[in-house]
């Protein structure tokens, strides 16, 4: 008999996919994304977010590419952001071993389930019921209270951080892809 999966777990396996490719990049790359400063990470999410609001409104992609890559992209994009604050952008790409930044990855990652357990928890799961294009759309206006607060360098009155930000972008993707991947009947 099939046993349908927790929110946990499909969180968790869909966590596992991007850390998968995330690793892979490590491998081929290196940490290169540690001379990149909050702000053009915030950016390189917006180009994310931007393409997929791009394919929804279209219907058609020029590019071989679906909207599943972007929202992995998305996913991999927050935590990078989440370590640059954390340790600040680096001025040499090899400061960084994999072994290091896949253990920063797996500590934020964490950090960002217990809170969609937390949200998840008081709000019912009422994102099962969202569409996938809302998800899009917070992203996107996560991503502009971000540019906001890095524009007023961090000094909100009363919001939340980037960090705070980063987490919720992460969490809205995951969703997507958790829609993507397991359709409800």
């Amino acid at each position: 008999m099939y046993k349908q999966m927790t929110t946990q777990e499909q969180f968790q396996q869909i966590m596992t996919e991007c850390r998968t490719l995330f690793a892979k990049k490590l491998h081929d790359y290196g940490a290169a994304w540690r001379i990149m400063r909050p702000s053009s990470v915030t950016d390189q999410i917006f180009i994310k977010a931007n393409r997929i609001r791009s394919i929804e409104v279209k219907g058609v992609t020029m590019v071989d590419e679906g909207i599943r890559p972007e929202f992995i992209g998305i996913v991999n994009y927050a935590i990078v952001g989440l370590i640059q604050l954390e340790l600040g952008f680096a001025d040499k790409a090899d400061e960084m071993t994999a072994e290091q930044a896949l253990a920063c990855y797996d500590r934020h990652a964490e950090e960002s389930l217990q809170l969609m357990l937390r949200k998840n928890h008081d709000y019912d799961e009422a994102w099962r019921s969202m569409r996938i294009s809302s998800y899009t759309d917070l992203i996107l206006m996560k991503i502009f209270r971000t540019k906001q607060i890095e524009s007023l360098e961090g000094g909100t009155l009363v919001s939340e951080g980037i960090d705070a930000n980063y987490m919720d972008m992460m969490n809205y993707a995951v969703f997507g892809l958790i829609k993507l991947t397991f359709p409800e009947d």
